[in-house]
């Protein structure tokens, strides 16, 4: 019989709100092992640093998302410097969590994932035959970006919400978008809570997409 063993860089790592710069080393240093560590115990569980001082406001946020959305709420979770206290983005690594910072949430659940991607292309389809035009050409270059970006995250099993306009036709993304701006709203009258700038909603389509997918973003 073995005993367990722990890979020398992940020992390297101690406490639930680490440093980004340290995590970034280890991320690097310690190989696809050591990110697939680093993105389900320190990126995926646990309290996030912004719940900090008010964990049972986290899970009211989460079961009232879940609520909204139809997901169990244990799907859904925090990412970014609002979980782990820092920026781990590679030009702003080591930025603390504050309050111009964003509340970047996501949810695992295949079948709100497929009703995300539904709407992705009956928009997609809308704005390429004209049926669906931008209010002006800033909003037409972002549009062109997403129509590109989409489906290379569904392909990976992921898609960010924002990739649709908000609109009325679209249901699934309007009621996604107005229970991001409640929470933003709700957030900003409630006792102990956390000052954000935004706060916007990721769907993946399982466990092993999201882990696949933050394990790359560390490299």
């Amino acid at each position: 019989m073995e005993n367990f063993s722990v890979p020398n860089e992940l020992k390297k790592i101690i406490g639930t709100y680490p440093d980004a710069r340290l995590l970034s080393s280890v991320a690097k240093s310690g190989g696809l092992l050591a990110r697939q560590a680093i993105a389900r115990q320190w990126l995926s569980e646990g309290i996030p640093f912004a719940f900090k001082t008010c964990p049972g406001l986290y899970e009211s946020i989460r079961a009232w998302i879940g609520t909204r959305l139809f997901v169990d709420p244990k799907t859904i979770g925090i990412t970014g410097s609002a979980k782990v206290g820092q920026s781990l983005s590679p030009n702003q690594i080591g930025k603390p969590f504050n309050d111009s910072s964003d509340l970047d949430i996501f949810i695992i659940s295949e079948i709100l994932f497929n009703k995300l991607v539904c709407e992705f292309n009956s928009w997609a389809y809308d704005f390429e035959s004209g049926n669906i035009r931008p209010s002006n050409n800033r909003e037409e270059r972002f549009w062109k970006d997403n129509i590109q970006r989409g489906p290379k995250n569904i392909s990976k099993g992921f898609i960010d919400s924002k990739l649709v306009p908000n609109h009325a036709k679209y249901s699934q993304i309007s009621n996604v978008a107005q229970t991001m701006w409640l929470l933003t709203e709700k957030l900003k009258i409630t006792a102990d809570a956390p000052i954000i700038s935004d706060a916007s909603i990721r769907c993946y389509k399982t466990w092993e997409n999201y882990v696949q997918q933050i394990s790359l973003s560390l490299i």
